[in-house]
Parts: structure tokens; C-alpha cells; sequence
């Protein structure tokens, strides 16, 4: 069985090049096997690359550090809860599409009511249940 993989990638916005998979469990003396123990490490000291250890010092132990990862983890979050409240309210609208135009609405009418657009409505009202 194979430990890594690669495929070509295009982010959407003119970066391309190649991704490597690798498989998180794989362990051995080489370097892909030693850098998948790190990435699983807790403690720097365990580390078998020192530039990662060093790194991982620094965003674990120095109090600027720290500060800066807990400054990315909680973007991370805000970025989570805003996709997540984002996806609920469309999600929402669409189910408030559905009942109204049920209740005899054009499309026109939901849209404005819901705050979408008419094509929008429309392209919900058109999907088959699945």
C-alpha cells in the first residue's frame, strides 16, 4: 500500500502546483516517515526535525508565541462561525422559499422577502428533493 500520493491543484485564484498526500499513520526512518512523527508530536523535544521543533517551541512555550496562535485560532474560529451562520441563513431562506411559494407567492414576492435574489429563489424552487 502506498503512503503518498500526488496530484495537480489550482486554488481558484492563480496559484497552481502539486499537493502531497500523505498518510497521517505512516511511520519509518525515512524523512516522510519522521515528518509524519512530528506533525503527531506534543513536545518539541520528541521532534525529530529541529526547524519544526524550534517552530514548535515558539508558538508552545515564548509568550509572543503563544499570542500569535491563539491570535490564529481564535480568526480561525470568528472565520468558522461566520461560513457556519452564512450557511444557516441560506439554508433558512430556502426552506422560507419553498413554504411560500406553496402558499400561492411568486417568485419575485419571496425574493424580496427573504433578501435574495430572484434567480436564487428560483434555483431553489427548481431542485429536485435529494
Amino acid at each position: 500500500m502506498s503512503f503518498c500520493g500526488v496530484a495537480a491543484s489550482a486554488d481558484g485564484v492563480g496559484h497552481s502546483g502539486l499537493v502531497l498526500y500523505v498518510n497521517g499513520e505512516y511511520r519509518d526512518d525515512s524523512d516522510i516517515g519522521k515528518l509524519m512523527h512530528d506533525f503527531n508530536c506534543t513536545s518539541a523535544d520528541d521532534m525529530n526535525f529541529e526547524i519544526l521543533a524550534e517552530k514548535t517551541r515558539y508558538l508552545k512555550e515564548n509568550p509572543k508565541g503563544v499570542s500569535e496562535m491563539c491570535k490564529v485560532m481564535e480568526d480561525l474560529r470568528d472565520e468558522s462561525y461566520a461560513e457556519g451562520h452564512a450557511e444557516g441563513r441560506e439554508e433558512q431562506a430556502q426552506m422560507t422559499a419553498k413554504n411560500l411559494y406553496e402558499q400561492g407567492l411568486t417568485i419575485e414576492q419571496i425574493a424580496r422577502a427573504i433578501g435574495f435574489s430572484m434567480e436564487t429563489v428560483e434555483k431553489w424552487l427548481t431542485q429536485k428533493a435529494g
